[in-house]
């Protein structure tokens, strides 16, 4: 009979978020067309590690499963990725399973993303309303500009770019590409474009874009392929005519 596949995982792990981390061995029969995620449950349906004893299930972040939601992002061999379109036969093991170091660790490889999420707040990353009446049918967008803002709506604020990104650390507060595109998004809209000049100001601030280095990691991890230099180019141009618009006012500017 023959010998049964084996997959091996080495994941680094974390009780909670003062103590320090440290690497467990897991050895799991293989199965035809599993993913990252689905070895993550037959860990937590059966925690044995590699030496045969028993321990803690690991902890991890998952929702939609069908790379939507972004919720499951970690460190797959040294690329930050999400893990439920991980497929283990397209991975080199021992597969390396890390949390994402740009946020601080919750526990094993789950991650506080409140910086994210403050970023959001930061640009003002919603369309506004006047009210919850009704309001009518809302301004038409172009069909061509449609087309790429529904590019840039792609984004799951799953953190890869944040990660991939060498100026966002816990030394910096660099606000990030993703949120860098979102401006670009909200602005374009008929609507959103009443807050402008807010979100511009935004990302002119201390850990705007000023602080990108053009590095172009983001836009190679990104798992939607969202045209993340694209927009930090335009978002550069926007700022620098907004710029001159606070400098010489807005009267004697034309967008």
């Amino acid at each position: 009979m023959a010998e049964q596949k084996k997959v091996t995982f080495i994941i680094t792990r974390q009780k909670d978020d003062k103590s320090e981390p440290y690497e467990e061995k897991f050895i799991l029969d293989y199965r035809p067309n599993m993913n990252v995620i689905s070895a993550l449950m037959e860990i937590r349906r059966n925690p044995v590690n590699a030496e045969g004893k028993k321990t803690s299930p690991v902890a991890w972040d998952m929702n939609c499963l069908e790379e939507v939601c972004g919720a499951c992002s970690m460190v797959i061999n040294g690329k930050p990725r999400q893990s439920c379109t991980a497929l283990i036969d397209k991975l080199q093991q021992p597969i390396r399973l890390a949390p994402m170091a740009t946020f601080p660790v919750v526990r094993d490889l789950i991650v506080d993303r409140s910086r994210m999420f403050d970023s959001l707040k930061r640009i003002k990353a919603w369309i506004p309303i006047d009210g919850t009446y009704d309001l009518g049918p809302g301004p038409r967008m172009p069909e061509r500009k449609r087309q790429w803002a529904y590019e840039l709506s792609k984004c799951m604020t799953c953190g890869v770019c944040l990660e991939a990104c060498p100026n966002v650390n816990q030394k910096s507060n660099f606000i990030g590409p993703a949120f860098l595109s979102l401006v670009r998004l909200y602005n374009a809209h008929p609507t959103g474009a009443m807050n402008k000049d807010e979100r511009l100001e935004a990302l002119m601030d201390d850990g705007g874009i000023a602080d990108c280095g053009n590095s172009q990691n983001c836009v190679q991890v990104c798992p939607k392929g969202i045209p993340l230099t694209t927009s930090i180019a335009a978002m550069n141009r926007a700022t620098n005519v907004q710029m001159f618009k606070n400098f010489f006012g807005s009267d004697h500017m034309v967008d």
